[in-house]
């Protein structure tokens, strides 16, 4: 995996600035987009001149940068350390886990799925590396269910890829106090991909049952 570079100075102090530095970013790209977010709004956010920022972070590229590497490295390490009822279906798992942990970071979801747009190449592509480390999780969830007669899907990588996209959407919409609690979304979001990955079998027993 990628390592996050960045030009932190040495020592707390200097930690502690270019965590500020994450923060304000984070904030001001998810409000306005990355395009419209100058390098002297985020120091002034911080509170630093605009040229100190370039000890942490030689240009606003490499702080996009080490948001979204950041995030998946985050993500892949929380899938690692999940807790789930071991009888659960792997599919379920997975379905849970990803709303869960994307609803809480709406912001860092926003910029990591929106803001590929505005990533220079090798950095597109050292991004997407990622990406794709996380939906071979899936892809292989929905290979091995396939294979055992759970699921009928016909091209598991395309299927990874809108299911992934479909959960992906709901901190777009979803808000805190709204009629739908989030284990409600969970299960509804369950429901429809278990729907569109059941095998012919299981769609009869639904249907007729």
């Amino acid at each position: 995996m990628q390592t996050i570079a960045t030009r932190s100075a040495p020592g707390s102090k200097g930690q502690e600035t270019a965590k500020r530095v994450r923060k304000a970013a984070l904030k001001r790209f998810a409000g306005a987009g990355y395009a419209a977010v100058s390098m002297r709004e985020i120091a002034a956010d911080v509170g630093v001149r605009p040229g100190a920022l370039y000890n942490h972070f030689p240009t606003k590229q490499d702080i996009l940068k080490d948001l979204m590497l950041t995030h998946m490295a985050d993500l892949l390490t929380a899938w690692d350390t999940a807790r789930f009822p071991e009888a659960m279906d792997p599919l379920e798992r997975f379905v849970r886990f990803h709303i869960r942990y994307h609803l809480e970071r709406a912001d860092e979801v926003f910029i990591s799925y929106m803001e590929l747009r505005n990533l220079e190449p090798d950095n597109f592509e050292i991004i997407e590396a990622e990406r794709r480390r996380y939906e071979a999780i899936l892809t292989s969830i929905l290979h091995e269910g396939s294979a055992a007669g759970r699921y009928s899907v016909d091209d598991p990588k395309v299927a990874t890829r809108a299911i992934i996209a479909m959960l992906t959407g709901i901190p777009t919409w979803y808000r805190e106090g709204g009629h739908l609690g989030e284990h409600d979304v969970e299960d509804l979001y369950l429901t429809m991909v278990r729907k569109a990955v059941a095998s012919e079998t299981r769609k009869f027993q639904t249907e007729t049952g």
